[in-house]
C-alpha cells in the first residue's frame, strides 16, 4: 500500500500549479487510498475553501470508522515521512500522523434529524469547511481513505487563495506564479517587437525571401498570441480563480505553435525552400508523424490542466504527453543528420567544395543548438522546477521562455534572406581552400 501511495502522491507532486484554482470534481466510486487534488503554493494569508456534497459509500455502515476518511494538507517533504511512518507501523493512516495538517475528517460531520427513529442519526452527506494556512509552503490537497474496500462518491468544490494582507483582496495564483501574467506580458511584446522587425526585414529583401522566411513570422506571430492569450489566462485567474475561456484560446494557440514550431525545424533540417524546393519522401513522412503526435500531445496537455491528479487516467495520459513529447524531440533531429550527411558526400562529387563545406558548418551548428535547445527545455527546466523554492517557480518558466527566445532568434539570424546569400556565392580562390578542409573533414563523426 506504500509503495501505491508513493507513486500517486508523487506524481501529483511534480505538477505545475493547476490551470485554475477553484475547481469542481465529482468522485465516483472510487476506492483508492489517496486522492491528490491540486497543489498550490501558501503564503502566511493562504486560506482553503472546501464545499463537499452527495457523500456516498458503497457499503455504508453505522460501526465505520469516518476518522479513516478526510481530507488533508501535505508538502514533498512530508509525505515522505508519513511513508517512512506507515512502513514502521507507527500508523495505520495518513490522517494519523502530525506530519500532514487535516483538513477536516469525516467523523466530524453533523449528524442528521431523527430518521425512523434512528437512536444514533446517520452522518450528513454534506460539509463546509474554511481552513487558514499560516505555515507558507508548497501543498497538495489529498483525500484519505483508509477504509479497505470502501468505495466512496461526492462533488467536491475546492478554492484555494492568498489574502492581500493590505487590502484583504484575493490572488487565487500560487505564491510562485503571482508574477506570471506581467512575464507572460513582457514576452509577449519581445515577440510582437520580433514580428515587426522580420516584417521590415522580408519587406526590404523581398526578392530574396524564401517561403520558409515567411513560414518562420508565422511560428514568431502563432508564439506571439499564445503568450498574450497565457497571460490573460493566468491575470484572469489571479483575480477571480478561473480562466472565463482565455484558456481555449491558449490551448488553441498552444497547438498551432508547437506544430508549426516542429515542422519549421524540419523543413531547415531538410534544407527546404533556401537549398532545395521539394521534400524527399522520408522527409515528408518526419512531417506526418510529427503533426498527428503534437495532436495527441496537445489533447493529453488539456487532460492534465483541465482534469487535474484526481482523475484516475491523469497519470496515464502524463506518461502519454512525455513519451509523445521525447518522440516529436527526436523525430525533428532525423532531418538535419540526413542534410548533413547528403552534404558531405556532395562536397566530394559535384565540385562545389565550398559552398557544400559552409552548408555542411551550418546544419551542424543547427544540429547542436536543437539538441541543446531541446535538452534545456525538457531537462534542465525540469530540474530548476524540481529544486527551485515554491515562491520561485517562475524562475523555471522564464528560463524555458528565455531559451525559446534565443533558439528563435538564432534560427532568424542564421537562417535570414541575405542579396548575397553566403551559401550559394562563393568565390572561386576560396574553392581550393574548402577542398582541403573537406578531406580533413573525413575524419568527422557526428
Amino acid at each position: 500500500m506504500s509503495a501505491a501511495l508513493l507513486v500517486v502522491l508523487l506524481v501529483a507532486l511534480s505538477i505545475p500549479p493547476a490551470a485554475a484554482e477553484i475547481r469542481f470534481t465529482e468522485i465516483r466510486s472510487d476506492e483508492r487510498p489517496v486522492i491528490p487534488f491540486d497543489e498550490f503554493g501558501f503564503s502566511h494569508n493562504g486560506v482553503l475553501e472546501l464545499n463537499v456534497s452527495g457523500i456516498a459509500y458503497s457499503d455504508p455502515n453505522p460501526d465505520m470508522d469516518l476518522s479513516q476518511l478526510g481530507f488533508f494538507l501535505s508538502t514533498r517533504d512530508a509525505w515522505f515521512h508519513v511513508l517512512q511512518q506507515i512502513q514502521d507501523s507507527e500508523i495505520t493512516c495518513v490522517l494519523q500522523s502530525r506530519l500532514v495538517k487535516n483538513v477536516f475528517t469525516f467523523d466530524h460531520l453533523p449528524r442528521k434529524g431523527d430518521v425512523n427513529g434512528a437512536a444514533t442519526p446517520p452522518p450528513a452527506d454534506s460539509f463546509g469547511v474554511v481552513f487558514s494556512e499560516t505555515d507558507p509552503g508548497q501543498f497538495t490537497v489529498v483525500f484519505a481513505n483508509c477504509l479497505s474496500q470502501q468505495q466512496v462518491s461526492m462533488n467536491v468544490f475546492s478554492s484555494m487563495y492568498n489574502k492581500d494582507p493590505r487590502t484583504g483582496g484575493r490572488d487565487y495564483l500560487s505564491a510562485g506564479a503571482t508574477m506570471l501574467p506581467r512575464i507572460y506580458f513582457l514576452l509577449f511584446l519581445v515577440y510582437a517587437f520580433l514580428a515587426g522587425v522580420w516584417v521590415f526585414i522580408l519587406y526590404k529583401k523581398r526578392l530574396t525571401a524564401f517561403r520558409i522566411h515567411y513560414f518562420m513570422l508565422a511560428v514568431i506571430v502563432l508564439k506571439a498570441f499564445n503568450l498574450v492569450c497565457e497571460a490573460e489566462d493566468k491575470s484572469y485567474i489571479k483575480r477571480t480563480g478561473s480562466a472565463h475561456g482565455w484558456d481555449v484560446l491558449f490551448y488553441i494557440f498552444s497547438f498551432l505553435k508547437g506544430i508549426t514550431l516542429f515542422t519549421l525545424i524540419v523543413l531547415i533540417g531538410t534544407g527546404w525552400s533556401f537549398v532545395k524546393p521539394f521534400l524527399q519522401d522520408k522527409e515528408k513522412k518526419v512531417i506526418m508523424i510529427v503533426i498527428p503526435l503534437q495532436v495527441i500531445a496537445n489533447i493529453a496537455q488539456v487532460i492534465i490542466d483541465e482534469t487535474g491528479p484526481f482523475g484516475r487516467d491523469w497519470v496515464t495520459w502524463k506518461q502519454v504527453f512525455l513519451m509523445v513529447d521525447v518522440i516529436c524531440c527526436c523525430a525533428v533531429l532525423f532531418p538535419i543528420v540526413w542534410s548533413i550527411k547528403n552534404l558531405r558526400e556532395a562536397a566530394r562529387t559535384d565540385g562545389k567544395a565550398a559552398v557544400n563545406l559552409m552548408k555542411l558548418t551550418l546544419f551542424r551548428q543547427y544540429y547542436i543548438v536543437v539538441i541543446c535547445y531541446i535538452y534545456f527545455t525538457r531537462v534542465v527546466v525540469y530540474a530548476l522546477t524540481t529544486i527551485t523554492s515554491y515562491r520561485y517557480l517562475w524562475t523555471s518558466i522564464v528560463a524555458g521562455e528565455l531559451a525559446t527566445l534565443a533558439f528563435y532568434v538564432f534560427t532568424g539570424y542564421k537562417f535570414r534572406p541575405e542579396v548575397h546569400n553566403p551559401y550559394f556565392v562563393i568565390a572561386d580562390d576560396e574553392e581550393e581552400a574548402a577542398a582541403e578542409a573537406l578531406k580533413q573533414d573525413d575524419e568527422f563523426e557526428l
